[in-house]
């Protein structure tokens, strides 16, 4: 099979599907429309003369060939971009696709620096590529180890093995509740006692209480991702949350 870029093209899009779960999901990474996205991956199909992935009123399904050929395309793609930065470095130039994986609403902390990095780095080349990706902490790690990412930004309870880790700052988490809560307004005598009745929701990564750092017995009825999550569950008065 001679590859072509119309080939790499379509091997892009079939990558982001596999990873976002369908093609309804791809959409927003691809930004384009679900029916163009099912058009190449029809086009792709017919190509290698497989059956990709499953889809239809019974939900979206990756085959066994599919998944073959999603990690087949993840390394073709780093061999090509390698390729082109080898290229791009016996110039003395920066190219290729600089992929990040990070937790949300980094973009509100003054000590996250990343749009000031990315600036310094296409004030030095406009061959480069951006994706960013904004995930769940456990992702940000999962999303480097298997080379979809070259950088991840986050927070971390366990290190994985086989990732160097470089800390940027350090963070507070404040304990929170919302109007309506019990403890909002309570007298500083009963917070102790409402705090051991309290439901908690936290983020997936401070489930536990080595984490937590503290030795309140909390009911852990709720569980967030990603910060909003967080928020709209303590406004709504029924949990507090860090």
């Amino acid at each position: 099979m001679q590859i072509q870029d119309v080939d790499l093209r379509m091997l892009r899009i079939f990558v982001a599907i596999v990873e976002c779960g369908g093609l309804s999901a791809a959409e927003s990474r691809l930004n384009i429309g679900r029916s163009t996205i099912s058009s190449h991956l029809s086009d792709l199909e017919v190509r290698l003369g497989i059956t990709l992935c499953k889809r239809g009123r019974s939900g979206f399904e990756v085959t066994e060939a599919g998944r073959v050929t999603y990690q087949a395309s993840l390394e073709l793609l780093q061999q090509c971009e390698a390729f082109a930065a080898t290229v791009a470095s016996s110039k003395n130039e920066l190219s290729g696709r600089v992929t990040i994986a990070m937790i949300d609403t980094l973009v509100n902390d003054p000590r996250c620096r990343v749009a000031q990095v990315i600036a310094g780095l296409k004030s030095r080349s406009n061959n480069l590529q951006f994706d960013i990706n904004v995930c769940e902490a456990r992702e940000v790690e999962t999303s480097v180890v298997n080379g979809r990412s070259l950088v991840g930004i986050g927070v971390s309870r366990h290190p994985l093995r086989g990732l160097d880790y470089f800390p940027l700052h350090n963070e507070t988490n404040y304990l929170y509740c919302g109007k309506g809560h019990p403890l909002f307004d309570c007298h500083p005598s009963e917070i102790n006692t409402l705090l051991q009745q309290a439901e908690v929701i936290t983020s997936n990564y401070m489930r536990d209480k080595e984490t937590r750092n503290d030795a309140l017995n909390y009911q852990n009825t709720a569980i967030a991702y990603h910060d909003e999550g967080i928020a709209h569950l303590i406004l709504s008065g029924a949990f507090i949350g860090y």
